[in-house]
């Protein structure tokens, strides 16, 4: 474990920046779905009730029509981007305070947490699932892929920055 004495090194700095830019998104897109409800959550409703799609009857049946739960289902992201920035944030404050160990294990925990949103849900799910793809005014595919990926980039260098002691204990 580093100490406030050991001078940081260029990976260290990297995934603290980094993970820092990641939380910082995600506290920015959090902070807008509450505080504008209503702009995503017509996104929201807009994809699953899959009603700009090719309306193919073969996938149809999968669409959900329920404002209820289309509006359950949009504050369940609200939430899951609201934890995972918390969760970013912590990790950014231990890479910080250079305790590379804890904030690893917690930029890790958000890096995924944010993954899962925008890879299996919005890019799997919305996209695979209710055809977001089809849709020309509902289609936010190329946003979740750029953001997929730069979590994914971020993971990365967290990783790299580990000593080898500490990658073959995990």
């Amino acid at each position: 474990m580093a100490t406030s004495t050991t001078p940081r090194g260029g990976l260290s700095l990297a995934a603290t920046l980094l993970t820092g830019t990641i939380a910082l998104y995600m506290a920015l897109v959090a902070f807008g779905n509450i505080t504008d409800f209503g702009t995503n959550q017509q996104f929201v409703r807009h994809v699953l009730a899959m009603d700009t799609t090719f309306k193919d009857e073969d996938v149809m049946w999968r669409a959900i029509t329920s404002e209820g739960l289309q509006d359950a289902a949009y504050v369940a992201i609200i939430v899951w981007e609201t934890v995972a920035a918390l969760v970013l944030i912590y990790g950014t404050w231990l890479w910080a305070g250079r305790d590379a160990v804890r904030a690893r294990r917690m930029s890790t925990y958000g890096l995924l947490m944010v993954m899962l949103l925008f890879g299996a849900g919005f890019i799997a799910i919305g996209g695979e699932w209710f055809s977001m793809w089809q849709s020309k005014n509902w289609n936010g595919l190329d946003a979740a892929t750029r953001i997929f990926l730069f979590s994914g980039v971020v993971l990365i260098v967290n990783q790299l920055s580990a000593p080898r002691a500490e990658t073959s204990a995990t």
